[in-house]
């Protein structure tokens, strides 16, 4: 599944393939992980940075009170802690949300490629920054946005992120969020989130069943959620 993120680089610059093998050779372990397991804690002293292959991963902060708050959720081709590489600890935890297999990059590694290849020096700082433009998104979601909004935003951006790596089949695609975290990612109670997906679904604009997202207007949703995906930056500009 490193094809993956070869495709989220791709759609955004182009990649040689002196460059593409470079990037293979950061990697070295492959770990797997069961779900619901905190795979990197808060101010841990990190040298290595994490890319996922399978599965879904969750950026998260947990709270006095044993609340949990979810500030991103990370996909196939995602690097979860590539900015761990300047900052050496992160401020928050990475979580498993299903079964993951993730690729391991040394922090020494991924040096000494930039070093030799400055142009992927520039694209990994747009996708940090495009990590950065989500979070940027998900405050705004959670400052402002009405609950119908907040979630029906959360789907055309997961909607959008999955399409890049081929994840979504036509009008939907694998959701394997219970309500619960569902809730974590946008700041409502359980029970407020089976009330607003009743009225997505009775709005004709979103189904969830086993699993699944499937959208039934997209041209709705999206205006519903004043969804505009510019601040994922889905067009090939080279850097």
């Amino acid at each position: 599944m490193i094809e993956a993120h070869f495709k989220k680089l791709r759609v955004r610059d182009d990649i040689s393939a002196e460059e593409e093998a470079a990037i293979r050779a950061m990697f070295g372990e492959v770990r797997e992980h069961r779900a619901d397991q905190v795979i990197i804690r808060r101010n841990q002293e990190l040298n290595e940075s994490v890319l996922l292959l399978d599965g879904w991963i969750a950026r998260t902060k947990d709270l006095s009170d044993g609340g949990r708050q979810i500030s991103e959720l990370q996909f196939p081709g995602d690097f979860t802690d590539l900015h761990a590489f300047t900052l050496k600890r992160l401020d928050h935890n990475i979580a498993t949300l299903t079964p993951c297999r993730v690729a391991i990059a040394p922090h020494k590694r991924i040096r000494e490629t930039l070093e030799r290849f400055p142009h992927l020096g520039r694209v990994y700082w747009l996708m940090t920054n495009i990590d950065a433009a989500i979070h940027r998104e998900w405050t705004v979601s959670l400052g402002r946005r009405s609950a119908l909004s907040r979630m029906a935003h959360l789907f055309c951006e997961t909607f959008e992120r999955l399409k890049i790596v081929g994840m979504n089949d036509g009008n939907g695609f694998g959701f394997p969020l219970t309500q619960q975290e569902l809730g974590e990612c946008l700041g409502l109670t359980a029970v407020h989130v089976n009330r607003t997906l009743q009225e997505l679904r009775r709005r004709h604009l979103v189904e969830v069943e086993n699993r699944r997202v499937t959208i039934l207007d997209l041209p709705r949703l999206n205006s519903t959620a004043d969804f505009d995906p510019y601040y994922l930056y889905i067009e090939k500009c080279p850097r």
